[in-house]
């Protein structure tokens, strides 16, 4: 793979990795109150101490009997452990990687050549010389081809002539 098609695909990894840092960043972020007149996200009761603000249920006669045994008899819910997500640690992970990423790309861009202008020119000079042979010598590969093809449709039109000729008129 040509250094130039390295560069394109080490900056294609840069940019899906910056991506996904913003995107895990953006994710993670804990909400941000706006303003003292909104509501906070995450208490939506602001004075959970109120009585009052509280919603109070009346207790349906003989219910607080009836939940204490359905809790003794049944056995606690077995919850399977979550894998713990080091939320700390998620970025500095991610941002390591971009980090790595930018190095590689800036190692490839110093193995690019170096050259003065005169060198680029004198290069681009014998590319387009290189490229005029090649052209004259496709333009007599087609002049050739061109003239097999006449020569092949005059014997087929001449096959097809004496083909219609030998059949019978109806």
């Amino acid at each position: 793979m040509d250094i130039i098609s390295q560069l394109q695909e080490q900056l294609n990894e840069m940019a899906m990795v910056a991506v996904n840092t913003f995107g895990t960043l953006q994710r993670d972020a804990p909400p941000v109150r706006l303003s003292s007149s909104y509501p906070d996200p995450l208490n939506p009761n602001p004075n959970p101490a109120d009585p009052a603000s509280q919603p109070q249920a009346p207790p349906a006669p003989g219910a607080a009997a009836a939940a204490a045994a359905a809790a003794a008899a049944a056995p606690p819910p077995q919850v399977p452990p979550q894998p713990a997500l080091d939320l700390a640690e998620q970025p500095k992970a991610m941002s390591h990687a971009l980090v790595l990423a930018a190095k590689k790309f800036d190692a490839l861009v110093a193995a690019l050549p170096l050259s003065s202008e005169e060198d680029q020119l004198k290069r681009i000079q014998e590319l387009q010389a290189e490229n005029e042979v090649v052209g004259l010598e496709l333009q007599k590969q087609l002049e050739a081809a061109e003239l097999e093809l006449q020569q092949v449709e005059v014997l087929f039109n001449e096959a097809t002539d004496n083909c219609i000729n030998l059949k019978k008129p109806d």
